[in-house]
């Protein structure tokens, strides 16, 4: 058990109703001040938005580079976090990324040469941005 090594304390733990998860299970979590919390009875769907998360983490990102320790695996989440959540279109969000800090340009109206890409992760991930704006 590692987890009072981490800077940040864990407040929750969310699992689901599986029966390999026994009250020692819990309790173990419990001791170190996290609170359990089990997903609603008889949801499938419950897991479907984390489950959504990691396939597309995994897709995109992990599936494709080769991960050495854990501080690289860390560096390459935090670095895909961002894009995913600041960069990347969502067709959910009408291609919005859902934490953007600037208006979003229309690319077709910016003439080809005015646009300029920012490369992260090695090349694998690419943002565009207009670079007369910046």
């Amino acid at each position: 058990m590692t987890l009072a090594d981490h800077r940040r304390r864990f407040r929750f733990l969310i699992r689901d109703r599986d029966t390999k998860f026994a009250a020692s299970f819990d309790a173990v979590f419990g001791g170190e001040g996290v609170e359990v919390i089990r997903t609603p009875v008889r949801a499938p769907n419950a897991n479907a938005v984390a489950e959504r998360w990691i396939r597309t983490v995994r897709h995109e990102c992990l599936d494709r580079i080769l991960i050495f320790s854990r501080r690289q695996l860390e560096q390459v989440l935090r670095v895909y976090i961002g894009h995913y959540n600041e960069h990347r279109p969502h067709r959910g969000l009408e291609l919005r990324p859902p934490q953007t800090t600037r208006p979003i340009t229309v690319l077709e109206h910016i003439p080809p040469e005015s646009v300029a890409r920012r490369d992260h992760l090695g090349g694998l991930l690419h943002e565009y941005h207009n670079a007369q704006a910046a």
